[in-house]
């Protein structure tokens, strides 16, 4: 009688603990969610901001320049709310992986037991042995190139035009009784910079986003857009399965890798900074006109690596810029690290 009360408490206490305590992984897809909720509230809320305009155009009680200094004037507002509390959430995610990094939040454990004397009072209170889903933390960056025509610019761009991937990911085997296969496919922002040299900057000519000459000299000249996206990879995990006790095992992320797959999803927002000098004073300008960036993107992408690590590289099969005469996509050579 004894040994169950004591097996019954030791269940119990070790069920309040899972139940009071988030692992890494279920709070970084708490903050994916949110800033995935936080961009769909404020696009919703300017598309009846944008309607209202529209009715009152349509009724006279406006003009059309009116109406479009409205939607200009709540199209900026929408704007500015996503990159404040994406921002804030951004500071969440940073404090997230700092306090990983010191050992502050608990793992996400495949198994555990709960061991009583010898072997024969053995209980194992509930065992994952390495589930067919998992998920990762994806951190990736790199360097950004314009491709004009199947060839790069290397001379219109600084080599600090670059970019940086945060996200979730799950990883599903997709073979019983074999590690070789896995679907990988999450969410993920992208963050793309393009760096003008030669003291140019980008400009919004007849509805055409071209490089034009800044007419100063300039310290920092960056166009940002972020795209949210969802990636799907099929990839081949070259780790080996185990047996231990009569039982199989698979484990993930423990040898060669290799994906191969694509993502889609939209923009989520745009924006050039300039800083340069003014009579002696730093002056930082922040820009967050229209720069014709395509509203949704799509593109392929691979990566191979060792363990956690990986070389990773992707295309945008869209153009950059929507209204161009001549096609540019971006491409993107980088590292990725997928935290298991």
């Amino acid at each position: 009688m004894k040994t169950v009360t004591f097996y019954v408490v030791a269940a119990l206490c070790l069920l309040a603990t899972k139940l009071n305590a988030q692992t890494f992984n279920e709070k970084v897809e708490e903050i994916s969610k949110n800033i995935e909720n936080i961009t769909k509230q404020e696009k919703d809320s300017l598309k009846i901001e944008v309607d209202k305009v529209n009715n009152m155009l349509i009724n006279n009680e406006i003009t059309q320049e009116e109406a479009n200094k409205r939607k200009q004037k709540f199209a900026d507002k929408r704007a500015n709310n996503i990159e404040t509390r994406i921002a804030a959430e951004e500071e969440k995610l940073s404090q997230l992986v700092k306090d990983k990094v010191d050992g502050k939040i608990e793992d996400d454990k495949n198994a555990f037991t709960i061991k009583f004397g010898n072997k024969k009072d053995t209980a194992a209170v509930k065992d994952y042995a390495y589930r067919r889903t998992t998920s990762q933390f994806v951190f990736a960056l790199g360097v950004n190139r314009l491709v004009t025509d199947g060839e790069i610019d290397n001379d219109g761009y600084k080599w600090r035009s670059d970019f940086y991937e945060w996200g979730i990911s799950w990883n599903t085997r997709l073979l019983k009784t074999n590690n070789l296969l896995h679907l990988k496919y999450g969410l993920s922002l992208q963050y793309n910079n393009l760096r003008p040299d030669n003291n140019m900057m980008f400009d919004n000519v007849d509805g055409k986003t071209i490089l034009v000459d800044a007419g100063r000299e300039l310290d920092v000249a960056r166009l940002r857009y972020v795209n949210l996206v969802i990636p799907a990879h099929l990839e081949f995990d070259f780790t080996k399965k185990r047996v231990t006790d009569d039982r199989m095992y698979f484990p993930s992320h423990k040898s060669f890798r290799l994906g191969i797959g694509g993502y889609t999803g939209f923009n989520v927002k745009e924006k050039q900074i300039l800083k340069y000098k003014d009579d002696g004073n730093k002056v930082k300008h922040k820009e967050k006109g229209d720069f014709n960036v395509s509203d949704f993107v799509y593109g392929v992408s691979a990566y191979v690596g060792y363990g956690e690590f990986s070389l990773y590289a992707k295309y945008d099969l869209q153009p950059v810029f929507t209204n161009n005469e001549i096609d540019q996509n971006n491409l993107s050579l980088g590292i990725r690290f997928d935290f298991n």
